[in-house]
């Protein structure tokens, strides 16, 4: 009796790890307070929603989600990413709303060879932290360089950057002077914010007083209406100074909310909620009917092309969730987002996709970006040129 009851005992043991095995666990850190909140709760609706539409299970792993909020500080990241790698024993991480949240975790990443899937975070050089990220969202070099480019080609010779002073933000000063130098323009000024509490006001007067052509400007997702309400209250947009920038300060998720003052903004991004495709139109009445009240957003788009790149990679590994497996897996994979076409760059595990020149307009009583011009299948200048 004795001996049945251990030989019982011994095989319940050796079932467990194969059971456990047969689920991928995703550790998605994100900040869902705070003031990047609108990020993380853009990327959570989509993730909940690409599971939804395309099921919990794949090549024969069960998908479990375990979401931890970071409330957008580095070392509240760190420290959920540690807890999820050591304790919870997670197969990949994803999220990351802000750079210095991807820069704290990647070494943690690299030394336990668990994936991360940067689903926000848009400083060049994250991918290069460590040979285990992989990025769906876009690279701030990629707008900033666009839009550079149509400002030198649209009559805009001198012109004001104005951004937020991180990475991000300096990654669109560094490309958009470049770029607009090599169409014959001049950076009069450049302005940089402090990403915590800004008060855009004594920058805009700054601006102002340099009477450029534009102010091109760069804040993270969720500040661009406090930029483009106190840009109305200087009076920069009666004095003819032209009001252009990334597709970050005029976001689908706040756009209503920024009223006329905000019309006619030229702005360059991968992402539109009025992007005219099939895909995309099926994305945003998906999205608007399980989360009311919200319009989809680029960060939406890049959480669900993040969850559509785990699921293809585990499709091609047949359900091996190896780390190094898996980031192999991931380089050159492409499909057709709601952004449009896109690809995984093999070389830099970045993300290629189109750039679309927009301009803020009213339709059936809403304010939409409205794409005017497409910039095919871009990689990242930055690491182009080198």
């Amino acid at each position: 009796m004795i001996r049945r009851t251990i030989l019982a005992a011994t095989l319940a043991a050796l079932a467990l790890p194969a059971s456990a095995q047969q689920t991928m666990k995703i550790g998605l850190i994100l900040p869902m307070t705070g003031p990047s909140q609108s990020t993380g709760k853009q990327i959570d609706a989509a993730v909940k929603l690409y599971i939804a539409q395309h099921g919990d299970t794949v090549a024969g792993r069960k998908i479990e989600i375990i979401l931890r909020d970071d409330a957008g500080v580095a070392d509240t990241t760190k420290r959920l990413a540690q807890e999820l790698i050591v304790r919870d024993k997670v197969a990949a991480l994803a999220g990351f709303g802000l750079t210095p949240l991807a820069m704290a975790t990647a070494p943690l990443a690299a030394q336990a060879k668990v994936p991360m899937v940067v689903m926000a975070a848009a400083t060049s050089i994250i991918t290069a932290q460590n040979p285990y990220i992989v990025r769906t969202a876009q690279v701030l070099p990629q707008p900033a360089a666009a839009m550079a480019q149509w400002a030198a080609e649209n009559g805009i010779k001198s012109a004001v950057t104005l951004v937020t002073d991180y990475g991000p933000g300096l990654d669109a000063e560094t490309w958009f002077t470049r770029k607009l130098k090599e169409g014959g323009g001049e950076v009069t000024a450049s302005l940089r914010v402090p990403l915590a509490s800004p008060d855009f006001a004594p920058f805009l007067q700054r601006a102002a007083d340099a009477k450029p052509q534009a102010v091109f400007a760069f804040v993270p997702s969720g500040q661009g209406a406090a930029l483009a309400k106190q840009f109305a209250e200087r009076g920069l947009d009666k004095s003819g100074i032209r009001f252009i920038a990334t597709g970050d300060v005029t976001d689908d998720d706040q756009l209503n909310g920024m009223g006329d003052v905000v019309l006619g903004v030229v702005n360059a991004g991968p992402y539109s909620a009025a992007h005219p495709s099939a895909v995309n139109k099926a994305f945003v009445s998906a999205f608007t009917a399980a989360n009311p009240g919200m319009r989809p957003n680029f960060m939406a788009v890049f959480g669900y092309d993040g969850m559509e790149l785990i699921y293809k990679a585990l499709t091609k590994t047949e359900g091996n969730t190896d780390g190094t497996a898996l980031v192999e897996a991931m380089k050159g994979l492409s499909w057709e987002s709601p952004r449009g076409p896109m690809m995984i760059d093999p070389e830099t595990r970045d993300v290629v996709h189109n750039l679309y020149i927009r301009k803020v307009e009213r339709v059936d009583g809403e304010l939409y970006n409205v794409e005017f011009a497409t910039i095919p299948m871009m990689k990242d200048p930055a690491k182009a040129a080198k």
